[in-house]
């Protein structure tokens, strides 16, 4: 089985972005959910991942409201792959107009 990590980085701040909740979806079904810490990190989403496609949701506009900050995005989707097993880790590169992602090591 796979695992999961994350981590968000506010790119205007130049800074770890703390406290995003971000959920993990397989289909409909939520399969769990997390706050980023202080270094912007979940360090684990969910103990084992099948192969199959997956979705994280990322909560950006309460974070962008806990900074007084306006934002196009009230929220980030990033579906995802589970092909091999691995681990998979999706960083997020966020500002309040923009965002870019990537499968991490």
């Amino acid at each position: 089985m796979s695992t999961l990590s994350t981590h968000v980085l506010d790119a205007v701040r130049g800074a770890p972005a703390q406290h995003v909740a971000v959920t993990l979806y397989r289909g409909a079904e939520q399969l769990d959910s997390g706050t980023t810490d202080a270094d912007g990190r979940i360090g684990t989403l969910a103990e084992a991942l099948a192969p199959g496609t997956y979705r994280l949701v990322f909560d950006t506009g309460a974070y962008f409201a806990g900074q007084h900050v306006d934002t196009f995005y009230p929220e980030v989707s990033v579906t995802f792959a589970v092909t091999a097993e691995r681990h998979y880790h999706v960083p997020l590169l966020l500002s309040p107009f923009a965002f870019s992602t990537y499968r991490g090591s």
